[in-house]
């Protein structure tokens, strides 16, 4: 059988836009977009591909880039082989990411330790342990999922994720505290406030943790791009940009899976349903959370692009005098 071209692929008719390897089939310049790319990136069907399927999807792909496809080769079928291997494998070492710290095990594993962190019964030990696991978790993804092209400091790592959870526990166990002595709550405010405890705790360590993991890239600088992808120089400037911008992202982040779930419950509780079965009331905090985590996560994820835009004229002036384009382009982070 012959091989089919590039060229000839954009004759498929299957309704999904003609395809680009390595690119999103969503508009990512638009918040629409970037909502459904990130909620096609977070499906946990993946978790459940056979290797075969996996052989078969990087082979297809390998094919595309090699301009081997076989005729009626469809659209469908190459976006489809390209999420499966984006979904398992890593882009730099091309080796699998092991299941928990995968993005697309991100909700079915993080949803249950979640539920455990908006546990407002949880003793000291337990508001510890569940930080603890809450913070290990992302840690854990952050590292799966890390740009592999340059050799990674491990003290860098290990730094941000002592960083994190001290700062989570530190934060979770003293707003407990302090709204245990409070004596102005009536119960029902208390039991909210209670539950809205683990919020500030998560952001802050977020914070922290991309802080402490990224200080290197203030003295070393960042790689900015023209629109071509071409890369221009290396920024200091779009470094600190870039930090605050990630900073900023991961402060908002667990915003929708740690503030929608205990508003929902404190109204879910006060239901006749709930009063006659409070025994029901965390495996349906557990659903919420997953909800959640589905839902709300890739809308906060698309909130900002993943390349942030600068003025050229913002930046060094070495770079400045190395291309003619007046705005460059760099990859922020998430």
């Amino acid at each position: 059988m012959s091989a089919t071209t590039v060229q000839e692929l954009e004759l498929c008719k299957d309704g999904y836009p003609q395809f680009q390897l390595g690119k999103s089939r969503f508009d990512m310049s638009t918040f629409t977009g970037r909502y459904r790319h990130f909620l096609d990136h977070v499906d946990p069907r993946t978790l459940f591909t056979r290797q075969a399927t996996l052989d078969e999807a990087v082979q297809l792909l390998e094919n595309f880039k090699n301009g081997e496809l076989q005729p009626g080769t469809t659209n469908k079928q190459l976006w489809q082989a390209q999420k499966i291997k984006q979904a398992i494998l890593h882009p730099d070492t091309g080796e699998k990411v092991f299941i928990p710290f995968r993005m697309s095990g991100f909700v079915p594993f993080g949803a249950p330790i979640i539920t455990g962190v908006l546990n407002h019964n949880l003793s000291l030990m337990g508001t510890v342990f569940w930080q603890w696991m809450a913070q290990s978790h992302m840690a854990g993804v952050n590292y799966a999922n890390r740009n592999a092209s340059k050799p990674a400091s491990t003290s860098q790592f290990l730094l941000g994720y002592v960083g994190a959870v001290t700062t989570a526990c530190a934060i979770a166990v003293g707003l407990r505290f302090v709204v245990d002595k409070a004596k102005n709550f009536s119960p029902a405010t208390r039991t909210l406030v209670q539950r809205l405890v683990p919020f500030p705790a998560v952001a802050t360590a977020g914070v922290c943790n991309v802080v402490l993991m990224r200080l290197s890239e203030l003295g070393k600088g960042i790689e900015v791009e023209d629109q071509n992808g071409s890369v221009v120089g290396t920024s200091k400037i779009a470094a600190k940009r870039a930090l605050k911008e990630t900073a900023l992202t991961r402060a908002i982040l667990p915003a929708p899976i740690l503030i929608i779930p205990p508003i929902v419950m404190s109204i879910v509780e006060k239901t006749n349903f709930m009063r006659r079965r409070p025994g029901l009331s965390l495996p349906v905090q557990g659903v919420v959370v997953t909800l959640s985590f589905a839902f709300a996560l890739p809308l906060a994820i698309s909130l900002f692009p993943q390349f942030s835009k600068v003025e050229l004229t913002a930046l060094e002036e070495e770079i400045q005098l190395a291309t003619s384009e007046t705005h460059l382009y760099y990859n922020k982070g998430l």
